[in-house]
């Protein structure tokens, strides 16, 4: 039996966190990721924090919380089947990388939404390894550490 665990809870948040600070790394300032997206802090792309050109520690660390949380409250509305704190945490560092728009209408989530097991829709992860049209050994190593702690590997 699966534990009743949405995406937005703050144990998968916090499960999340310090995941994705280390795939995305966390940047004092603003830079262009590989294809060019005005960047900041730990992969943020949000236009109001492109304008400023530095940023603290502490700043970028408040910045990716409060978006991994709206992220986590947006997959939770495309999602409606409870996950594991694993998957959920696996999912939302998915979810921040690719946005909602592209997680909420990808097959990933609608084998999930089926009910398929995870084995079949956490393997989704890897097909996820193209920014620009090219595939990326950043996003071929995040996708392949996603995918296994979908699987509690």
């Amino acid at each position: 039996m699966r534990a009743k665990a949405g995406i937005a809870t703050l144990v998968v948040v916090l499960i999340a966190a310090p995941f994705v600070a280390i795939q995305e790394g966390v940047v004092l300032r603003t830079y262009s990721d590989p294809i060019g997206i005005p960047t900041a802090c730990g992969g943020e792309t949000d236009k109001a924090i492109t304008i400023r050109k530095r940023f603290t520690r502490d700043e970028c660390i408040s910045i990716m919380g409060a978006s991994l949380y709206q992220h986590a409250l947006e997959l939770d509305r495309c999602i409606f089947v409870p996950l594991k704190e694993n998957e959920a945490a696996a999912v939302l560092s998915w979810g921040y990388n690719v946005g909602t728009g592209a997680a909420c209408a990808s097959t990933l989530v609608r084998k999930l939404n089926a009910g398929q097991p995870a084995s079949v829709w956490c393997a989704e992860l890897t097909r996820w390894n193209r920014a620009g049209g090219r595939v990326l050994p950043g996003l071929v190593k995040r996708r392949a550490a996603e995918r296994q702690m979908c699987e509690g590997k």
